[in-house]
């Protein structure tokens, strides 16, 4: 029997079996694993497709947005340039943020993104950007197109969170922020990402 598309014989893989978006970099698709009720963190499984729980979180931290992944990227040596300070990515897809005014309670979706910026973070020294979206038919949020039209504690919120969600006390801290960047920025590190998985995985 055949199958025609977009029509899947079998569930694709949220990470290789679905497309970056409608108009990457700028619109883009984000498959979300986390939500901001989420007090558990989970994860892609790179090898199914399904989300894993990573680890319940040790502390009372939840992530203030949506959070997950962007589609057919991947963090390698061109994302890693972009980067003043790091030597390498982590080798994961892309991290991204997505801003909805109505709550959205449901992990493994797919929301159609603007993104308007990011932040160059470093995790224990690797390059982990996370790039800020917004929900493209958001009634509230829809038309924003860059990261300096957000409230400055909304985006100060994202920085706390991502500062400090892996801090236990008596340990070093494990992040840190480089910068906060702009909407010019994130698409070059999308378009980046994209590159990597090409050079990665393939255009195919």
């Amino acid at each position: 029997m055949s199958f025609p598309p977009p029509f899947y014989r079998w569930r694709p893989h949220p990470w290789h079996g679905l497309s970056v978006g409608p108009e990457p970099p700028k619109i883009i698709q984000a498959y979300i694993e986390l939500t901001p009720f989420d007090l558990v963190k989970y994860e892609i499984d790179k090898e199914t497709g399904y989300l894993r729980v990573d680890r319940p979180q040790r502390t009372s931290s939840q992530p203030p947005v949506l959070y997950g992944f962007i589609p057919r990227t991947y963090c390698g040596d061109n994302v890693s340039k972009l980067s003043k300070n790091g030597d390498k990515s982590d080798g994961d897809p892309l991290d991204v943020c997505v801003i909805s005014e109505r709550p959205i309670t449901r992990s493994e979706v797919i929301l159609t993104s603007r993104v308007i910026g990011g932040l160059q973070m470093l995790d224990r020294g690797e390059v982990d950007d996370k790039i800020i979206a917004v929900l493209v038919n958001d009634n509230f949020w829809g038309d924003i197109t860059s990261i300096n039209n957000l409230p400055e504690n909304m985006v100060k919120r994202i920085q706390h969170y991502f500062s400090t969600y892996k801090n236990l006390p008596g340990m070093e801290p494990q992040t840190a922020i480089e910068r906060v960047y702009d909407e010019e920025h994130a698409f070059k590190v999308v378009q980046a990402s994209m590159l990597d998985y090409d050079r990665v995985y393939g255009s195919g």
